[in-house]
Formats: structure tokens, C-alpha cells, sequence
């Protein structure tokens, strides 16, 4: 069997669409649960926060379980194509349980919160590890593993677009302004496009690199090789760093928005380009559609929007730059590049928004470059493995990009709230105290800039470069031919 064969565009589109179906309720998660929890569903702050927590930490321990369950599936699919068809309709319920509101007590509303998340995160894991594993054994081509990654994480952007710009107004026009009926129904859009998604992916996607009867190992050895697998570690240090940085900023624009940014300049700013004008325009031209008329609002959406769009184009260039460079090299220069962005947020005056913008636009195409690397590098890191040790472990290798999503996830939500607490946020104040704004603008600038570089300075300890990768390749190819 040819494992290096090219893929075809239609099988590249079908697989990115299972991460358009994930990330429809993924980036729901991680942008909006909060708001939720405590704005729609009225859960004590203190509560919601330990329940995503809580939960999430749960979701991130249950990865290595399931990779070892994925690594030992053996069906006519494959290993990893059925737990995605196994998983698609689940998932959808999970999610619509997730994002309803029962008319419980407080302590019922708290129960119901943490077992519709819990059940919803597992589900996630049974479903997105399989997933991310596939892409490890398509094909044995490190190129054509590049070019999936783009169309994936392209797929993802989109995804994460509707989210972040596109959520909080069809909420207000799918509910006709009840914020607990629109997330219902559109989540329970979401659930029925990610049931379908799923199963174009598991359809149209095949597994060609299989491991051979010798290949095969116990647990105890996929834990022994994992062990002594440094770039499998560098990854899973680099991967939690990421995405605790990821969630700390993130989780801490809408403060920026909203306490440190002067709302007169950005008023000012959203007539100068003309977004006032269109949204004005929109409204008369559709009636029912309830866009936000204060400008901290608007501008948020648009600068998540910017941010996103210039991270699609960067994905564009990862490919291409990754060829010719190698992985971990494009990774580094796209991380420095974009973590300059984030630092110098620590430089902008609350008037200065037109260059706050231009900062968000620029780190989110330098930033964009680097996301397929991170998931390419890590069906490397399986190659590796097997080249090393002549076993293959791909699902339960991907469960440490999970996991550290997960943990990292979790670890920087809890940090924004920590955060705030720590530097005199007070809940309510039409204007706060001079600490809590200065731990605001820290944590969109400094403290991401810091997590940002113990993961650059972690690439550097990862051994598998332009030449490695060139290596490993022709070695498998020749060990899979005989």
C-alpha cells in the first residue's frame, strides 16, 4: 500500500470538515460558557467557574484513556474513522443539553450545569482525539500532512468567525431577544451541521498507514516510549503553554474593551471605517436584526473579526513556508513574530485604537501560520515514535496536544478570574480602581507574552527539524514498502 500517495482535495475538504463540526461547539465553549452560565442561566460566578474547571480538567485527564482505547480499536473502518461516526450524534445531544436551561433550583441549575458539561466534554474527547489522530495515519507524506493541517485549520477559522463575531447576534435574532431560547436554537443548529459534518468526514477520509503485527504494543510500552519521546514531551509542554495563553487573553479582551480602551475613541473609530453606517443600514434593510448599539460592543466583535481573518491568511503561507523550512523553524519565527504583537499592547494608550487593531490584525496572521504546525508536528511526533521504536501509538501520542489544550484551557480561564480578584476587580463598578485596569492591560500584554516565550524557548528543544523530518520520512517510507 502507497502511504506517501497525494490526497485528494475532496477527502482534504471532508476531513476539515469534522473540525468545522467540533469547533461550531469548541469555540462556544471557550468564549461563551462563562457569559452562559452566569448571564443566561444565572449560575453564581464562583459556581460556574468550578464548574469549567472542574470539568474541563476531567475532559483533559480522559484523553490519554482514550488514546490507549483508540491505539487498541481495530474494525473494517480502521481504527479511528468509527470512534468519529460512533461519536457524531452524541455529541450533538450533549451539546443542545449543554447550552439548554431547565427550570431547576439553584443547586438543581449547578447539578444539571455540571453533568450536561462533563458528559459534553467526554463525548468531546471520545470524538476529537479519534479525529486528530487520523491525520496521523491518511497518509505517511510529512507534505501532504502540511497541506491537510491548512485545509483543517482554514475550516476552523471559519468556525471560530461565526463564534466569536457571529453568536451574540443570532442569539438575540433567533430567540426575538430571549438570550436562554436563541442559544438553544442555535445550538441546536450547531448539533444538526456537526452530526452531518461528521459523518462527510468519516465517509470521505481513509487510513493508510496501518501498523503491522510487529508494530503492535502493550500499554506499558506505549507509556515506556512516550517517556523517552523528548519531542513528544517538548510538544505537550508547548501545546499547554499555548492555549493557557490563548485562553488568558482571550478570556481578558472584553475587560480591555470595556475598562481600559476610552469608549468615545472607539466610537469615533467604528464611524471613521463605517461600520456604524452598515450596521445602520443593516437594520433597516433586516428587520429583526438586533445588533449592539454601544461601540465597546461592536468594536470587540470587529476585533475578534480582524484578528480571525488575517489568522485564515496566515494558515495560507504555513504550508508553503513549512516546506521549504521545516516545521519547528516556521513555528519559532511565526511564535516570536506574533508574541511581539501581544507585548506591545503593553505600550497603547486607551486612546490609541486604530493601532490596537493593527497589533490584533498582524498577530493573527503571524499567529496563523503557526496553527497547522502545531498539529502537523505532532503526526510527526508519531513517525518518530515508530521510527525510533519500530511501534506505532499515533491516537494515544495526539492525546498529549489534547490534553495540554484542555489543561491549558482551563488553567487560563481560572487565571483570568484569578487575575482580577488579585488586583481589586470589583463586579458592578462603572469605573475601576487603577489596579484592577493595570492587571487588565497586563494580562492582554505581559503575561501572554510570557507563556508565549517558555513555548518558543520549549521549540527549541524539539529535535525534529527540516533534515529529521526529511529523514524519518524516506526511512518509513522504505520500512512500509518491504
Amino acid at each position: 500500500m502507497n502511504t506517501t500517495q497525494k490526497i485528494s482535495v475532496i477527502e482534504k475538504i471532508g476531513y476539515s470538515l469534522g473540525d468545522l463540526a467540533a469547533n461550531l461547539i469548541f469555540q462556544t465553549l471557550m468564549t461563551f460558557l462563562a457569559f452562559f452560565y452566569t448571564d443566561v442561566y444565572r449560575i453564581p460566578p464562583a459556581s460556574a467557574s468550578a464548574i469549567i474547571f472542574a470539568g474541563g480538567m476531567i475532559g483533559a485527564f480522559f484523553n490519554p484513556v482514550m488514546g490507549a482505547i483508540a491505539d487498541r480499536t481495530n474494525t473494517r473502518w480502521g481504527k479511528f474513522r468509527p470512534w468519529i461516526l460512533w461519536t457524531a450524534v452524541p455529541f450533538g445531544v450533549f451539546a443542545l443539553l449543554a447550552f439548554s436551561t431547565p427550570n431547576f433550583s439553584p443547586s438543581g441549575k449547578i447539578a444539571y450545569a455540571l453533568i450536561t458539561y462533563i458528559l459534553l466534554v467526554l463525548i468531546y474527547s471520545a470524538s476529537n482525539l479519534p479525529y486528530s489522530a487520523l491525520s496521523g495515519v491518511i497518509t505517511g507524506s510529512m507534505s501532504e500532512r502540511n497541506s491537510i493541517s491548512s485545509y483543517r485549520f482554514v475550516a476552523v477559522m471559519i468556525a471560530q468567525f461565526t463564534i466569536q463575531a457571529l453568536l451574540l447576534p443570532l442569539v438575540l435574532i433567533f430567540g426575538d431577544g430571549d438570550k436562554a431560547l436563541g442559544f438553544e436554537k442555535v445550538m441546536g443548529v450547531f448539533a444538526v451541521v456537526g452530526v452531518v459534518f461528521l459523518i462527510i468526514t468519516f465517509l470521505t477520509t481513509k487510513e493508510r498507514v496501518v501498523a503491522t503485527e510487529e508494530q503492535k504494543s502493550s500499554l506499558k510500552e506505549d507509556l515506556k516510549d512516550l517517556s523517552k519521546n523528548k519531542p513528544w514531551l517538548v510538544m505537550l509542554f508547548v501545546t499547554i503553554l499555548i492555549f493557557i495563553t490563548l485562553s488568558l487573553k482571550g478570556g481578558m479582551y472584553v475587560y480591555y474593551f470595556d475598562n481600559y480602551l476610552d469608549t468615545a475613541s472607539l466610537n469615533t473609530f467604528l464611524n471613521d471605517i463605517g461600520f456604524n453606517g452598515m450596521i445602520a443600514g443593516l437594520k433597516t434593510s433586516m428587520p429583526g436584526f438586533d445588533w449592539p448599539d454601544d461601540a465597546v460592543t461592536s468594536a470587540f466583535s470587529l476585533f475578534n473579526a480582524g484578528g480571525i481573518i488575517f489568522m485564515i491568511v496566515g494558515i495560507g503561507f504555513s504550508k508553503p513556508l513549512a516546506d521549504k523550512y521545516g516545521k519547528r523553524d516556521v513555528f519559532i519565527v511565526g511564535l516570536i513574530l506574533a508574541t511581539l504583537c501581544v507585548f506591545a499592547f503593553w505600550f497603547f494608550p486607551p486612546k490609541a485604537i486604530a493601532i490596537t487593531f493593527i497589533s490584533q490584525i498582524l498577530h493573527g496572521f503571524f499567529y496563523g501560520i503557526t496553527i497547522p504546525l502545531l498539529w502537523a508536528m505532532i503526526a510527526d511526533v508519531a513517525d518518530f515514535s515508530e521510527w525510533k521504536n519500530n511501534r506505532r501509538a499515533t491516537a494515544i501520542i495526539f492525546s498529549a496536544m489534547i490534553f495540554g489544550l484542555k489543561a491549558g484551557l482551563s488553567i487560563g480561564g481560572a487565571l483570568v478570574a484569578g487575575i482580577l480578584a488579585a488586583f481589586g476587580y470589583q463586579e458592578g463598578l462603572a469605573v475601576q480602581v487603577d489596579s484592577a485596569i493595570s492587571g487588565i492591560q497586563l494580562s492582554v500584554s505581559l503575561f501572554p507574552t510570557i507563556t508565549f516565550a517558555l513555548a518558543i524557548a520549549c521549540l527549541f528543544f524539539y529535535e525534529i527539524d527540516k533534515a529529521k523530518e526529511v529523514e524519518i520520512e524516506k526511512d518509513l517510507a522504505a520500512r512500509r514498502n518491504e
